[in-house]
């Protein structure tokens, strides 16, 4: 593969080479003009402990990518393995998030109900990057529990066990 050749660049190629990196799963929640969305993305990433920044990218193609890029606020949800349902969906399937799925007691972002770790943040920078949108926010709350976590590795999912030691 060339990369400095775009006609014979293999994006198929070069995508199937990409999940040989094992990622966690998150979902990402904002409240957008259409209501409480949710998205799966696995291009999450720590930036900064000191001031607490996270990033996560989003597709400029998606269906939700204007509700996602306008939100001021959004929260990241680390999936529990027994969440892979969850994970489909909004990858897929219906985006908009019901009132029994999160609590919506508060003005934060939609909180899932179950997630391993949740991220309250609010967006500080939002940077086109090639096809997609970089959105990086500062946290502002957590919460964490243990237990173990899903995982997607080679276009299928996995389990990280609760370390014991």
């Amino acid at each position: 593969m060339n990369p400095a050749d775009p006609a014979a660049f293999d994006v198929a190629a070069y995508r199937r080479a990409l999940g040989g990196f094992a990622t966690g799963v998150c979902v990402v929640t904002a409240h957008t003009p259409d209501g409480p969305f949710g998205i799966t993305v696995n291009s999450f990433t720590s930036v900064s402990l000191k001031p607490p920044l996270v990033l996560w990218c989003l597709n400029r193609a998606s269906d939700r990518h204007d509700g996602f890029a306008g939100a001021d606020r959004f929260a990241v949800h680390m999936l529990p393995v027994e969440d892979r349902e969850m994970s489909d969906r909004f990858a897929w399937g219906i985006c908009r998030l019901s009132s029994d799925e999160f609590d919506s007691s508060s003005a934060e972002p939609p909180r899932l109900k179950n997630a391993l770790t949740r991220l309250d943040c609010r967006a500080t920078e939002r940077i086109v990057m090639g096809d997609h949108l970089t959105i990086v926010g500062q946290v502002r709350d957590f919460e964490t529990r243990p237990g173990a976590g899903l995982t997607y590795f080679r276009g299928r999912y996995g389990v990280a066990e609760e370390p014991t030691a």
